[in-house]
């Protein structure tokens, strides 16, 4: 083996995606600090959706099912962050019902990026979502969205079941990444089952 081909070959094997999953991890304490500040003075000036044509995080993009071919759109959504915090009641109700600070929402702030996103993309379907940014008032995300008229969609054979009837508006029936995590789906740890059924259905069942 030539000297050349050792010093070019990665040491630990690690591939693109490792680091950039890396520097994603904690953006904090990588080069990405420094982008995403000049990134979010850029993004406030833009509209709530904007297509991008490049995924900013490409190892999140390719996990959640993304290609780069055609039939699949990449857009980056703001919303706004925050709990729905209300006017304090001066008089007119108990303390106990006054629900200032507690006011929460049934569904997490990247399910409303990407339902709001369908919205405005009614011919797409959206595939899954991933966070980019955040400040004080909003956060991004980008959103991927699939076209299911597309013929390259319908030939390839890893994603045409989403061209299929049973598969419209799948993003406002939870069925994204975002949208199983709100629903319970997801396993809460090392070898623990899933959260459905609820404790609520485990409570009607009859023993």
């Amino acid at each position: 083996m030539s000297e050349e081909t050792q010093e070019t070959r990665p040491v630990n094997g690690k591939s693109m995606y490792s680091y950039i999953a890396d520097a994603w991890d904690v953006p904090e304490k990588s080069y990405v600090k420094a982008l995403n500040y000049e990134r979010r003075i850029q993004w406030r000036k833009e509209d709530n959706f904007v297509r991008v044509d490049k995924p900013t995080r490409l190892d999140r993009a390719r996990a959640l099912g993304y290609k780069a071919k055609q039939g699949y759109v990449i857009v980056r959504a703001r919303v706004r962050k925050g709990s729905f915090r209300k006017r304090a009641i001066v008089t007119g109700r108990r303390a106990k019902r006054k629900g200032i600070n507690q006011i929460i929402t049934g569904k997490s702030i990247q399910r409303m990026a990407e339902e709001r996103t369908a919205k405005r993309y009614p011919n797409l379907e959206v595939l899954n979502s991933y966070w980019v940014g955040a400040d004080g008032q909003q956060e991004w995300y980008e959103v991927i969205l699939v076209d299911p008229a597309h013929p390259v969609i319908k030939a390839d054979p890893k994603i045409n079941w989403i061209c299929e009837k049973t598969h419209t508006n799948r993003v406002y029936r939870g069925k994204t990444s975002a949208g199983q995590k709100g629903r319970g789906m997801r396993h809460t740890g090392k070898g623990a089952e899933k959260a459905r059924p609820s404790v609520k259905a485990n409570q009607r069942r009859i023993k």
